[in-house]
């Protein structure tokens, strides 16, 4: 996933905490309890990241997964209230299909994904989860798929040519 020049800091971010976990470490003394929680930071206008935070108490656990998710940051080209093109995002045995969907659509995904379309700012898209329904997989692979986007104007720069030429 490629990370771009921006500052968190400087955003207007909102955290959706997607799920919490609770896990278990056997030692020699016992079961060692610690929650992990799944974080989704993002700005409603192209900045969306994903983040995991473990500790004892829940919300330390929800703190260090948004500072994760704040580190690991990317920018998600729109078109609109859409995504440019379709693409299947992967991560591990997860994969997302992201589909590109007319005005007035809405979110048609499911919780884990919704959360990272959501707050990246994309109000109307269909996706479809193709693979694992695990939470970490299903956001992680939404978030590789969203850093595969290539904008119009991206690939007119590198083709050398206009974005009509492209689009025609």
């Amino acid at each position: 996933m490629k990370k771009n020049d921006f500052n968190p800091a400087e955003l207007d971010l909102k955290e959706k905490v997607v799920q919490i976990n609770r896990v278990a470490k056997t030692v020699k003394g016992g079961r060692n309890m610690r929650f992990s929680c799944l974080v989704v930071v993002g700005d409603g206008a192209g900045h969306v990241g994903v983040g995991l935070g473990k500790a004892i108490e829940i919300p330390e656990a929800i703190r260090k997964g948004t500072e994760d998710a704040k580190k690991n940051m990317i920018s998600v080209p729109l078109r609109g209230t859409t995504i440019p093109h379709q693409i299947i995002g992967r991560f591990g045995a997860g994969r997302m299909l992201l589909m590109p969907a007319g005005e007035g659509t809405g979110v048609i995904a499911g919780g884990p994904a919704r959360a990272v379309l959501e707050l990246a700012g994309i109000s109307d898209i269909r996706t479809k989860s193709l693979g694992s329904n695990n939470a970490n997989n299903m956001v992680k692979a939404t978030l590789q798929g969203l850093s595969s986007l290539v904008s119009a104007q991206q690939v007119a720069a590198k083709r050398g040519k206009s974005v009509e030429e492209i689009l025609s």
